[in-house]
């Protein structure tokens, strides 16, 4: 995998710099920026910047939804947030931060100050992470050898005297590398990221973490039954494949398992996506990146729990021995599922994961995370993942847990019983999508 240069680093106080040499973009809502004088910035923006600029500057500011002013040429920034923030949306305003850093970044050392309250802190942190993926593939960076470093630093407030500690400083740092691993890999394009490529980053996680992973691949996952993640995956050069780390720390109380779609690239197989459709589908893996990505962040905190993450890899290529419409396959629990649609496969190695991880992980939470349908673009936009499940209070946690670390998450309604027929199929135990009869009836 091809990586930047760019070195991402926390820190919990502000320290010394001339802004002409060491770019600073500083970033708040305008309430917090305007309740904090000179004298707490001064150490970012001396002596390219006097006071009276700086009051002019952040009275200037009027967010619609965001707004900046240059105080120094163009390497000393003020950027204001959001004034208003719904209820379905983290306090952060974290979609806004990641777009003005986006668009004040540069090419030397540089600094972001965010202003913030202590409890958005970690979410802006993310935010920030989110603005710099570590894969590129431009030639100027490329012959580059030299790493430019992006200083994160805090100004908190409303905080009643409570600092961010060195404590907080790590957790941001272990959030930021397992955000910025799964980026990289959703950047990378399939030629590099197939699934032997996968395989390599979850073997370095593991190395890291001293862990060694699960691997079960090619025909091996078909003589051992995994009929949903060996049939999509078939087809390709690089075979299919079940991966899985598990952390099994002392006084473990429970087993929980993330399970993660890793479609490398998607062609949508016989059923073939346009050329339209096509193009992104190297994305079709983000659920295993973001399960990877997470693992690594949980295990480094000290996560208390099991934990396992099991990845089901696999390429939906079109070829010679690639799975038909109306081919019959039988997945890892022993129900059989005749194929209507070859595009509907995150959902056929996605079961062969998930009952892995309950019948041989013995795991009594399982969680799994999928870039599943553009159907979910739909019901919940593209800011807010969409969370099926059968647990209220797991949902409800699902979604406080997005505000607070600004991925935000929304529930649809779970109830499978009023769909079953929509999957019912004549010769085996159901069919892998909606007949296109029952799309035409509604």
């Amino acid at each position: 995998m091809t990586m930047s240069n760019i070195q991402l680093t926390y820190s919990h106080q502000l320290t010394k710099c001339d802004p002409q040499w060491n770019p600073v973009l500083i970033i708040g809502q305008i309430r917090h920026l305007s309740s904090l004088s000179f004298e707490v910035f001064k150490n970012k923006l001396e002596p390219r910047v006097s006071e009276e600029v700086f009051t002019t500057a952040v009275a200037s500011l009027h967010p619609t939804p965001t707004d900046s002013c240059p105080l120094h040429l163009n390497v000393a920034t003020i950027a204001g947030l959001p004034t208003k923030c719904s209820r379905h949306n983290t306090p952060s305003r974290g979609h806004f931060i990641t777009k003005i850093v986006k668009s004040f970044t540069g090419t030397t050392d540089e600094y972001i100050v965010l202003v913030c309250e202590k409890g958005d802190a970690f979410a802006s942190a993310c935010a920030v992470a989110r603005s710099f993926s570590l894969y590129s593939r431009k030639s100027a960076q490329s012959s580059s050898s030299s790493q430019r470093r992006v200083t994160v630093e805090f100004i908190l407030v409303n905080n009643g005297g409570e600092a961010l500690t060195e404590v907080d400083v790590t957790c941001f740092s272990h959030a930021a590398k397992g955000i910025q691993l799964a980026a990289s890999i959703v950047d990378t394009p399939c030629n590099e990221m197939h699934t032997d490529a996968f395989l390599a980053e979850i073997s370095k996680v593991g190395e890291e973490l001293h862990i060694k992973p699960t691997i079960i691949q090619g025909e091996e996952l078909n003589a051992r039954g995994f009929g949903g993640i060996y049939g999509v995956g078939k087809a390709a050069l690089h075979q299919p494949a079940l991966a899985v780390l598990s952390y099994t720390p002392s006084g473990a109380t429970e087993s929980i398992a993330w399970v993660g779609k890793g479609i490398v690239y998607d062609t949508g197989g016989l059923s073939l996506k346009g050329k339209t459709a096509m193009p992104g589908m190297k994305r079709d893996c983000g659920g295993a990146a973001a399960v990877l990505g997470a693992f690594y962040a949980a295990v480094k905190l000290g996560f208390r729990e099991n934990l396992h993450a099991v990845f089901c890899l696999a390429e939906n290529a079109v070829g010679p021995l690639a799975t038909r419409p109306d081919d019959v396959h039988q997945l890892y629990s022993g129900r059989t599922v005749e194929i209507n649609n070859t595009d509907a496969e995150g959902r056929l190695v996605l079961a062969d994961g998930v009952v892995y991880a309950q019948r041989d992980l013995n795991c009594n939470i399982i969680l799994d995370m999928a870039t599943l349908t553009g159907a979910q673009g739909i019901a919940t936009g593209k800011y807010h993942a969409c969370i099926v499940t059968n647990h209220e209070d797991w949902e409800t946690a699902a979604v406080r847990a997005g505000i607070n670390s600004g991925d935000l998450v929304h529930p649809m309604p779970y109830c499978p019983e009023l769909h079953f027929p929509e999957f019912a199929s004549a010769i085996a135990d159901m069919k892998n999508s909606v007949a296109v009869s029952y799309l035409l009836h509604q």
